[in-house]
């Protein structure tokens, strides 16, 4: 192996930078799988890393890249030979170990998924930690009891990665679908992945959240938290469940027990940084089968290595549209 490219994140006078570089193998962090990347991808966390506004790197320098799929080049564990098509997201990924946003990565095996069959490293990345967060999502809520019988489903976020990826796994399984937006100009682009209502955030007045609401949702996949979390609680009918997987609006959550107790919701913290095997193959497997998204390629765009520092802002902003998959070496 010869010098990379990668993107490196430091930080110098207490300020983050991040940029281009060309490191070598003595650069890579420890791990048994070394792998040669084909595409990452950009999640609203690797946005959060590169700039330094979210405080989510734990150490510097790091390559940025919470998410790869790519080939292994060298392995000291037997579970993978050189050759295999492989996938590594969250664990410490991108933010406290080196990540995906270079032509190669040393990971512990244990980080390590093998790609499923009859799924691309292009699709793996398509999908990403977004993907495989709201597939766990519906899995974690259909294991609660969850069905399309029981009523509707509400997705917030919804024109971000997850909320995209929910909507359109959700409709699949032949739920009622209502996408919640603060984007009136992507009734179309949500209708067409599935939603069958869409409904803007200006028409909540999430100062007057009662305890206890007209009850509307069987489920819900939140990515926002906040009010807009409360106000889901509410909401949400007899023995409803909600997946908490995001907090683009606040980390805080001011609502009362009276939705846990008297009409037995169930809040479930989707935590798919960590979550290990044999659950994660277990949900990528289902990826590549009954989840797998119906309009990948409609919500995905694919941009080259270089063109990376231009998206970040678009994230911050929420100007974010759908997935972004990095190409950095190809299949």
């Amino acid at each position: 192996m010869g010098p990379f490219k990668a993107y490196l994140i430091e930080e110098k006078d207490g300020r983050t930078h991040s940029g281009f570089t060309t490191l070598d193998e003595t650069r890579l962090d420890p791990g048994a799988v070394t792998i040669r990347v084909a595409y990452s991808s950009v999640n609203y966390k690797d946005a959060l890393a590169a700039t330094g506004a979210g405080r989510i790197i734990r150490r510097h320098p790091c390559i940025g890249g919470i998410d790869l799929s790519g080939v292994v080049a060298h392995s000291d564990d037997p579970r993978f030979v050189v050759g295999d098509a492989v996938i590594a997201t969250s664990f410490d990924i991108g933010v406290a170990h080196h990540g995906g946003y270079a032509e190669y990565a040393r990971v512990p095996a244990e980080w390590v998924v093998p790609l499923p069959a009859g799924m691309s490293l292009h699709e793996a990345m398509a999908i990403g930690t977004a993907g495989f967060t709201a597939a766990l999502g519906i899995v974690r809520m259909e294991e609660n009891g969850l069905s399309p019988a029981h009523g509707p489903v509400i997705v917030s976020g919804a024109t971000g990665g997850v909320g995209s990826l929910a909507i359109d796994m959700l409709a699949a399984r032949g739920y009622e679908v209502t996408a919640l937006t603060g984007k009136a100009d992507e009734r179309g682009y949500l209708e067409a992945l599935g939603a069958r209502t869409v409904m803007l955030r200006s028409a909540l007045d999430l100062t007057r959240i009662r305890p206890l609401d007209k009850a509307l949702w069987a489920g819900a996949v939140d990515n926002l938290g906040g009010d807009v979390l409360a106000w889901m609680a509410s909401t949400m009918r007899q023995g409803g469940t909600i997946a908490s997987i995001g907090l683009a609006a606040s980390t805080a959550l001011n609502t009362t027990v009276m939705p846990f107790i008297l009409r037995g919701v169930s809040l479930l913290g989707i935590d798919s940084g960590y979550i290990g095997e044999p659950y994660r193959s277990s949900v990528w497997k289902r990826l590549a089968g009954d989840l797998r998204p119906r309009h990948l390629d409609a919500v995905t765009r694919t941009i080259p290595f270089e063109a990376l520092p231009g998206l970040f802002d678009d994230f911050l902003q929420g100007r974010a549209h759908g997935r972004v998959v990095v190409e950095i070496a190809g299949a």
